[in-house]
Parts: structure tokens; sequence; C-alpha cells
């Protein structure tokens, strides 16, 4: 480990604590990434594409040549509403132990140059790959004519049907090619004892479309025997796909799949969050290499995620042994302390909060009514050593969205012990949805150890302290960056208490703060700070006709920011200084943050008007244009505008964080003025005033 890698070694120094406190828990990543300079569709907004699907093989070659013995699947995928056909995923399956799984031809995506002129005989295949898994103990033969192409082969020693004529499911389509129905895709022949392999050719390319297999220790037999077979038949390069293959704590399984504008990484799960960085790292290189991105750069320099997310899951190296059901009070814990801490859910959130969001807080869920989940939360403190499925069938009706989709939770547990999930069900995982794609593998690295620490904390001392019903400050007090600041503050003091500090490098990163800065200026004895804070969209339109498709509809055209002013000069009173919008003079609030005394306020408006939104009454309220005034320092008008402040076109998207930056910098233009122009003013009504809120929309507009 390189002694001057500071997060490396603070996370070595965490993963060190936690396996004191003996506790095993490990942790997955769903990174995402796109092509913030494209505009094609597939990366705005649609999920599959043929640019996305080159890039995600060539982004898996990258990172297949270094897993030797690897074996490379594209598995078919999952299924979504609209969509006629299951999506692609291509995945790396491999031992942990290094142990070579797979001796035959590389995946075409790893080949250098496979053949492709000659034709593959899938029937020839299929002959050889019966003989191949008849020398290894299985009972296997060919199907009978004209499905000579096809074989089907038993474990238990008793001859398999060949005959289509007696079992029809032997002539069975293409996996990648039905519909799924259900949870998951089904095999009916699987079940019986009965494994169907497929050959077939793609142009020159064989192909084996492989059956559910149960377990490892066959699946690795099976990948034995296929590799005897390619490799008897001289073939330059072979696919596997069909269905995805078991997984235990011997094996990683890593897949790439197409979302929405991104591909979508579910890393293999690993014990330790140095492993986790390290992998993480791996990838980004890999993804750099393809010109793909963990962040999107807006034209006006606004920095936004990738735009599909970057969960985070938790569990054990098996469900049996997953802390979130060996300690049955530990969820509900985790469940309690993130409900007390908002910035666990906000901080490091997407552009789009709240309840209409992909992963809303259960009191956003509840429409703020927590007296029946505060009930579940009791009875399940009453019971000793409550059971997955008491556990499961208690939170599950209230970790969902407000429409009742448990898989959009900020904390999911659809895979915890889901009996309606079939085999991805019942895994003892809790995923948290609340995360943005963090800009780099570190930042992610350090959300995960602030998880773990907590889980680890919460595991040895659990948390039982009643639900807070935070009424309006949720969306109000914890939609400014200060407040969410000194939040974490008080959770990461919790885990120095607990010895579970994550020391200064991690800390750095989990405080989240330099894209949100819109602008900074020195206006005489003080100091200016604009930043961006969190907007809650409302859904717009038939929302439950929109639930069929691959995208909501939000009115996204109220914008929020958040104004701090510190003393340059310690002998000048914050006092003196009026901050005023139009004739409206808005209240500011005294505060104390690292640097000092600052006053601060949050301030709502609309920054465009929609083609389709909420208010079609309403005006466009950009620019913004704040009046600061102090009686001896100066007064000025800040105009924050959305985009140039000239209306002029950019040049293309920013080259780098540090253009974007200065973008944002532009945007905010300073002008001194004269005292005289300062026009007499108001106090905001109440309506428009929510704790530290001002909502200048219901501002009446200049005649």
């Amino acid at each position: 480990m390189d002694p001057d890698d500071d997060v490396m070694q603070a996370l070595a120094k965490h993963d060190q604590r936690v396996e004191e406190s003996g506790r095993s828990i490990w942790v997955g990543a769903e990174p995402t990434y796109t092509d913030r300079f494209s505009e094609s569709p597939e990366w705005l907004f649609d999920a599959l594409g043929d640019d996305k699907r080159h890039r995600a093989l060539e982004m898996l070659a990258r990172l297949g040549r270094h897993e030797h013995g690897a074996a490379v699947l594209r598995c078919v995928g999952r299924q979504y509403g609209g969509e006629p056909h299951p999506r692609w995923s291509v995945g790396i399956y491999a031992r942990r132990d290094g142990a070579r799984l797979w001796s035959g031809p590389p995946d075409p995506a790893l080949a250098a140059s496979p053949k492709t002129d000659t034709p593959t005989n899938p029937a020839a295949l299929a002959a050889t790959l019966s003989k191949a898994l008849r020398a290894i103990g299985l009972n296997a033969m060919t199907v009978q004519s004209p499905l000579r192409e096809r074989l089907v082969f038993r474990t238990d020693g008793t001859p398999p049907p060949n005959c289509a004529t007696k079992e029809p499911a032997l002539a069975r389509s293409s996996l990648h090619s039905e519909r799924v129905v259900g949870a998951e895709v089904e095999d009916e022949l699987a079940e019986s004892g009965n494994y169907l392999i497929v050959c077939s050719d793609q142009e020159g390319v064989a192909n084996l479309e492989l059956p559910k297999i149960p377990d490892v220790e066959l699946f690795g037999r099976l990948l034995g025997a296929i590799s005897t077979a390619t490799l008897e038949m001289d073939l330059s390069a072979v696919m596997l796909s069909g269905h995805a293959p078991p997984v235990d704590p011997t094996v990683s399984w890593t897949t790439i799949t197409p979302d929405p504008a991104v591909i979508e990484i579910n890393m293999a799960p690993v014990a330790c969050t140095v492993d986790l960085l390290q992998h993480l790292r791996d990838l980004e290189n890999a993804a750099e290499q393809e010109r793909l991105a963990p962040l999107r750069l807006q034209y006006n320099g606004v920095e936004s995620d990738s735009g599909g997310g970057g969960h985070i899951t938790l569990g054990g190296a098996r469900p049996t042994v997953s802390p979130f059901l060996t300690l049955g009070q530990l969820l509900p814990s985790v469940v309690r302390y993130f409900n007390r801490h908002p910035s666990l859910s906000y901080l490091h959130a997407t552009d789009s909060v709240g309840p209409s969001s992909q992963a809303p807080r259960v009191d956003e869920s509840l429409h703020h009514d927590l007296s029946d989940f505060a009930l579940a939360l009791e009875l399940l403190k009453r019971t000793d050593s409550p059971t997955p499925d008491t556990l499961w069938n208690s939170l599950a009706p209230f970790l969902a969205d407000p429409s009742g989709n448990s898989h959009r939770a900020e904390i999911n547990i659809e895979k915890l012990w889901n009996p309606f999930l079939g085999g991805r069900g019942c895994n003892g995982l809790v995923e948290f949805r609340a995360f943005r794609m963090a800009p780099s593998p570190e930042t992610t690295a350090a959300l995960a150890a602030l998880l773990r620490a907590i889980v680890t904390m919460l595991a040895e001392q659990p948390f039982d302290e009643p639900l807070s019903d935070w009424g309006s400050e949720l969306h109000s007090r914890f939609s400014l960056p200060y407040y969410l600041h000194r939040d974490l503050k008080e959770v990461l003091a919790d885990l120095d208490a607990s010895g579970l500090g994550l020391g200064d490098p991690l800390v750095k990163l989990l405080l989240r703060d330099r894209d949100l800065v819109l602008a900074e200026r020195k206006l005489g004895s003080a100091h200016l700070e604009i930043r961006r804070a969190l907007e809650f969209w409302p859904l717009v339109g038939d929302v439950a006709t929109q639930e069929r498709g691959g995208s909501r509809l939000i009115d996204s055209s109220t914008s929020r920011i958040e104004i701090r002013l510190r003393p340059t000069d310690p002998n000048e009173l914050l006092d003196d200084w009026n901050v005023t919008v139009g004739n409206w003079s808005i209240p500011l609030q005294r505060v104390e943050d690292d640097e000092g005394e600052v006053v601060l306020v949050g301030l709502r408006y609309r920054s465009f008007v929609p083609l389709r939104g909420l208010h079609p009454t309403l005006g466009a309220q950009s620019p913004l244009t704040l009046c600061l005034s102090h009686p001896n320092a100066g007064h000025w008008h800040v105009s924050l505008h959305d985009w140039h402040p000239k209306s002029e076109p950019y040049a293309g998207l920013p080259a780098n964080v540090e253009e974007a930056r200065q973008r944002r910098e532009q945007r905010c233009v300073v002008e001194p003025i004269d005292a005289k122009a300062i026009a007499p003013t108001v106090s905001p009504p109440g309506d428009a005033v929510c704790d530290q809120i001002v909502d200048l929309r219901w501002q009446q507009p200049k005649a």
C-alpha cells in the first residue's frame, strides 16, 4: 500500500476498526458512467443503444484482461415495462482465490482477432460438448434431429430427455428474445434436473446459451467441460450467454448493464473498503479510456452526477451471516438513525430529491404521518431476535416510495428477505439509494466507509430514540448546505465517540461543498457566498401512466440557493448588513460555521417557465437580483443568471471541472449602486417564509 495514498491509508484504518469489532460487513457499489459530451438519446435518456453496448463491451474487455482465468458471460438482463425484450448484461465471473475457472477461447470482446470467416458447426459443437460432459461423470446427450445443435445433461446419473416431441421445452426459443414474465427468468427444465445448452453460430462466432445452474461447483465443472470442447474444436472465440451464473463467497460476479443515459456496473461485493477503492479505481481507469465519465458538466457550469446514481449495498458474505439478519434490531436502528440525520439522505443526493425522487426518505413517502411506522418499529423492539420473515414483513410496507414501489426507497430492502423476487430476494442485503454517482472513486469509498462505520456503531449500541417528525424543517432547513454539513458533523462526532472515526482524508470527501458553490465575492467588509441548495421537484401529469415508461415528468423550474455573508473585518457587525429582493427585506439568521460567524438565508425562485408544470401563470424570475447594502461599506446589486449574463451561447460544454466553476462564477454579476437607488422595503408575507427559506415566487411582479 502506497504510504502517500492518504485515502487508502484512512480506509485501511477503518477496515481494521470494523474487523476489531468482530463484525463482517461486506460492501458493494453500483457506479454509473455516461458520455458527457454526447447528445444522442442513449446518453441522455434512453436505456439502450448500439454505441452504449459497444463501449460497455470495450470496458469489459479492459477489465477482463486483468482477470486471468475468469469467464466472460453475456447473460439475459432485466426486463422493464414498455420494452419488448430483456436488456443485455455482460459480466466477469472469477474465483476469489485466483484459481482458473475458464481455460477456453476468449470472448470476442477480449480476442485479439477472432476468426469469423468460417461459420461454426453448432451440431458438431453440441456433440463434442456432450462427450466432454460425459468425461466428467455427467449424463449428457444431444437432442434428436432436427435439434442436433442442442444438448441436455443431468447430474443424478439418469438419462436426460432428448426428444422434443416428448419434452417440448427442449425446443424453447432463446432466452434473449423472450419477454421475461415475473420477477426473474425461469428455467423449468433446470428445475426438473434437465440442463439444456443451445449451441449456435453468431456471425462466425460460437455461442452457447447456458441453463440456470443451481450451485457454483457444478457451474465450474460445466465451464471446464466447455473449455475442453471448444479447444478441441480449435475455436478462436466463444460467447457464453443465457442465464446468470450462481454466486457464493468463493466467486465474484461483476456485470455491466444499460440504464437510461448511463451504463451501470454492479460490482462484486468485497469484505473491506480498501479492496472496494482499488476496484473502483480500476473501473474509473477503464471508463476514462472509453471516454466515459462519472459526472456531467452542464453548459452553464453546473456540476451534476452521471444521471444514474451511485448506490451502495451492505450485507454479509452469505445471507445467513448478514448482520441485518443475525442482529434483529440492527436494521430498525439504522432506519431510526437515518430519520434523525437528514444529511445522510440529502448531502450526497442526486439533483432530484424528495417524495417524487428515486430514493425518498420514509417520512417523505408517508407524507409525515409516522405513527404506524413508529408502531412497527416498537413491535420489532418488543420481539426477541425477530426472524428474517418478521423483519422484512414489518418494514417492507414502509420502506417504499409514495406509490408503494419498494425498489424506489432510500433504504431499499427488496433483497433482504423478499419471497417475491425469486433467487434475488433473500440475500440479506440493504441498498442505500440516496447517493448520486460520486465524482471520484475516493468519494464512493468514503461513503461506503461512512455506512459501514454507522452500521458497526449501531450493532454495538442499538439506537432506539423516537422518530423525529421534522415537519416543514425537513424540506426547508435541511435544503441548505449549512445545516446538512452541521448534521453530518454530528454523525461524524458520534462515530468518533464510538471509536469508529473516519479520519481527515475521508471526512474532507464526505463534507461535499465545492461543486455546490455558485459564486463568491468580496463586498466591502463582507464576503458573500452563494451555494446551490436542494429543491424538491414534484411529479406532474398522469403519474400512474408514467410508471409504465422509462422516465417520469417532473417540474424542475424552481431553484433554491443559499446565501452566506461573513465579515472580513472582525470589528464589523453583521447586524448592519441588509439583503433585499425587489421590495422585500430578506430576514437573515445569525449562525456559526468553521470559519466563524455568518448570516444565512435560503431563497426559492422560478428559474424558467416549463412547457408543462405547476403554476402556469407564474413567470420566470431569472436573473435573480439581490441588493446587499451596508451603511458604511457600500451598496451592490448582485445578479445571479441561470445562463450567460449576455445571453450568449456557450462554445460547447466545459472541458473540465475548473472551466465549469469559472462559468458559474461568470453568471454572478456584481454592480455597485448608489444608496438613493434602494427603494423602500417591506417584510415578506408569512406564506412566503418557512424556517430559513424565503419563497420569492410569492412576490408580486414589477408593474
